[in-house]
């Protein structure tokens, strides 16, 4: 029987690493540069700026306000890149979030999970900071995803029954 603490871990490892991240990958795959940096209007995000901003979130979320490690997100720098980083940049940002989340969940106590963080202007337990992580990566992959339809009118195929 898994402890609670094992229970969060791993769903956290389930969502983001398992489910979210490949997702994100899978429209990348689907998506030229021009496509990826695309924006619609100046008030909206490109595919880009969401991974960017994603890396960001979970790296001050995760990184900093769970793991102890230093802040160095600036977050404005996430939505200001117009397209000049590769796809490849992209991918490798994300296998990057991939390694610090592993890492830092690793050494995460139950402790740890109900003590109270602080992560930008906020108090949040460890707790609590988990389920932000993932409802927020979930939230920007929906966004990934419903522009990767839009502009390729295609079943992205994350579900097996999807498969045939």
């Amino acid at each position: 029987m898994r402890t609670f603490k094992e229970a969060i871990i791993r769903e956290t490892q389930r969502r983001i690493i398992g489910e979210s991240i490949p997702r994100i990958k899978r429209c990348l795959s689907e998506l030229n540069e021009q496509e990826i940096w695309y924006k619609p209007n100046e008030n909206s995000n490109s595919v880009g700026n969401l991974i960017l901003h994603l890396c960001g979130n979970v790296t001050q979320w995760i990184g900093s306000g769970l793991g102890k490690r230093p802040d160095h997100r600036r977050r404005d720098g996430e939505f200001e890149e117009k397209g000049t980083l590769p796809t490849a940049m992209l991918i490798t940002k994300l296998d990057q979030l991939v390694l610090l989340i592993n890492d830092v969940l690793k050494d995460v106590s139950e402790e740890d999970l109900l003590r109270l963080h602080h992560v930008q202007v906020y108090q949040e337990t460890g707790l609590s900071i988990l389920i932000h992580v993932i409802e927020h990566f979930s939230y920007h992959t929906g966004q990934i995803t419903y522009f990767t339809k839009w502009k390729k009118d295609m079943d992205m195929g994350y579900y097996p029954e999807d498969l045939g």
